[in-house]
């Protein structure tokens, strides 16, 4: 629940940039300007949550996706994060270049050599973020 227009107040802390971008300029200003309080499922359908899990599995569930970010190849979910971030002001032509350079750096890292080789070898990837 927003409730700012309830007090005379606007969106802060960044809600006014962010917020049109998970659900569209009309159903944020709907948000805003209308407040209503909405379910964890409606926020997970508008696209406000990645996933939604009772209370008692919190714990379990975030530890898991920690879990899976700390294997992961951290160069190239740290260039993902950039690439990603940068896409929501980029033009096609800038994105498709930082698509590239990305690309290229990522190509150069050991994390890159090791998920090759465990994909031809058919086991799982052991990265080291180098």
């Amino acid at each position: 629940l927003m409730a700012f227009a309830k007090i005379g107040l606007v969106p802060d802390s960044g809600i006014s940039y962010i917020l049109p971008r998970l659900v569209g300029a009309r159903r944020a200003f709907e948000m805003a300007a209308l407040p209503e309080t909405i379910s964890a499922d409606e926020a997970l359908r508008l696209g406000m949550v990645n996933r939604v899990v009772p209370a008692a599995d919190l714990d379990a569930a975030t530890d898991q996706v920690v879990q899976r970010l700390a294997a992961a190849p951290t160069r190239a979910v740290g260039y993902i994060k950039k690439m990603l971030y940068a896409s929501s002001t980029n033009t096609l032509d800038a994105q498709l270049e930082a698509e590239m350079q990305y690309q290229q750096l990522a190509g150069y890292t050991d994390d890159y050599r090791e998920g090759v080789a465990a994909f031809n070898e058919k086991r799982p990837a052991t990265f080291t973020g180098k």
